[in-house]
């Protein structure tokens, strides 16, 4: 759909209210030509969540009309660069549009599906030509989130990598017994008779080494091994408390931290007790157990297992405000920030870790139950706890998940009334424009305007988790 000049107004304006670009948003002059770095825009937008690219304006006068701009040329011009500089091309919605007695050229430049990704300056190469959108600026990605872009395309297969230096007495005889039972009760046909060693090879547990000998694969050290971490010491949860709200330096810099190791499960449990033991509120944990659960366990089955990610530990961080799990690696495959939470959107990173753990006994249940459902059990079991949706960022390199601690009555919702004092000088705006003008942290304006969206006092207008989304006053 074409932009109309009254959404270029809006726009316009509120880039005049920050006095810069944004995330989402990039203006050039280009009156004689297209700036050299547009092809880099482009392929940073297709890269991330997409972007509006607005020529005939210049940044350096506060963005008013460029003198001398000419419309139709520079929108050829655009087109011509998005379909022959850019792998694979790129096909954005290119509009001239009238803006204050003149036009100027609009593109809607659309996110890439994951298979097409990254889009790179063909004449740079894909590791010199890739770009990614950082608050106002393009950013080349590096070769690590170009290798992880890439891996999208085709089922990786790093945690059934075999693991040379490691022997069958570095698996934990239980848990192997355990999942054994557990195979041979639910496909008797194929598992009843057949030896140990040629059970766990069909479910990937040992894989053949170089020397022609069984040896653990990455998910089987990972999910059934004793102490994975005296091959890989970074395969762990660093667990950290903070006293505020932010990571403070200083001689006291945490009220406690602690690096959980060995299998999954028992850095999943021990986690879960570290959070319990030290968000504590009327003698019960402000987080519910079983969400921060699920929250570790999927850190830990879906994260990166590549050999450049190995030495990257998962973070989970407990601040006065919030509780943090990082997570080395972004969503794989469907998955992305606006179907986490659909029915039926499910993609396994590591998909014989995943099958370990699913099958893997606990006293209660198994390791993972929650098979395209584990989201969903997070998003109930805050539900039960009067705490809101939790808040994620999904870049290349990383997942954030964030829980936000539920306020008491008796503490103030203290920027609420600046948020709505900026919108009622404005027809609306983004959480980073908002976020820029009061100077606070995008985190805490986007908590706020959830707030008040639920409150009726603002609206929200644009896709869920769109970078495009923006509010206006109800």
């Amino acid at each position: 759909m074409a932009m109309t000049s009254r959404q270029v107004e809006d726009i316009v304006r509120s880039l005049r209210a920050v006095k810069t670009d944004t995330q989402a948003i990039e203006v050039k002059e280009s009156v004689l030509r297209l700036p050299t770095s547009m092809a880099e825009t482009v392929s940073a937008f297709s890269n991330g969540s997409g972007g509006i690219i607005i020529l005939g304006l210049s940044e350096k006068n506060g963005f008013t009309v460029a003198p001398g701009f000419r419309g139709k040329p520079m929108a050829d011009a655009l087109a011509t660069l998005c379909s022959d500089k850019l792998t694979p091309p790129i096909r954005p919605e290119i509009d001239i549009v009238g803006f204050e007695n003149t036009q100027v050229v609009v593109a809607n430049v659309s996110e890439l599906p994951p298979r097409d990704k990254p889009c790179y300056v063909t004449d740079r190469g894909v590791y010199q030509g890739s770009f990614i959108r950082v608050s106002d600026g393009d950013r080349r990605l590096t070769a690590y989130e170009i290798d992880r872009l890439l891996e999208d395309r085709t089922q990786p297969t790093f945690d059934d990598e075999v693991i040379e230096q490691t022997s069958r007495a570095d698996l934990n005889a239980t848990l192997v017994d355990a999942v054994l039972a557990r195979h041979r009760a639910i496909h008797p046909r194929i598992f009843a008779d057949m030896p140990d060693d040629e059970a766990l090879v069909k479910l990937h547990v040992l894989g053949r080494a170089e020397d022609g000998s069984y040896r653990p694969t990455l998910a089987g050290l990972l999910a059934l091994g004793t102490y994975p971490q005296q091959y890989y010491p970074r395969l762990t949860v660093t667990f950290t408390a903070y006293p505020s709200e932010q990571a403070e330096s200083g001689l006291i810099r945490y009220a406690d931290t602690e690096t959980m190791a060995g299998p999954i499960t028992d850095i999943v449990s021990d986690t879960v007790a570290a959070v319990s033991r030290n968000a504590v509120e009327n003698s019960a944990c402000i987080y519910p157990p079983a969400a921060v659960r699920e929250a570790v366990t999927n850190a830990l089955a879906h994260r990166d297992y590549s050999p450049l990610a190995r030495s990257t530990a998962v973070q989970v961080n407990l601040y006065e405000d919030r509780l943090e799990v990082i997570t080395p690696g972004g969503l794989y495959g469907t998955v992305t920030v606006d179907t986490i939470d659909e029915t039926g959107y499910c993609s396994a990173r590591n998909q014989f870790l995943t099958s370990l753990l699913e099958t893997l006994p606990l006293a209660q249940g198994y390791a993972m139950e929650n098979r395209g459902g584990g989201y969903d059990l997070i998003l109930d079991e805050l539900e039960r706890a009067n705490i809101e949706k939790p808040q994620v960022d999904d870049r290349v390199s990383s997942f954030v998940l964030t829980m936000v601690r539920k306020r008491t009555d008796a503490e103030p919702l203290d920027s609420d009334d600046e948020v709505l004092s900026f919108l009622a000088q404005t027809d609306d705006a983004s959480a980073a424009e908002i976020a820029e003008a009061l100077a606070l942290s995008k985190r805490t304006i986007t908590h706020r305007l959830s707030k008040l969206v639920e409150a009726g006092q603002v609206v929200r207008i644009g896709k869920p988790r769109s970078p495009k989304q923006r509010y206006c006053l109800a």
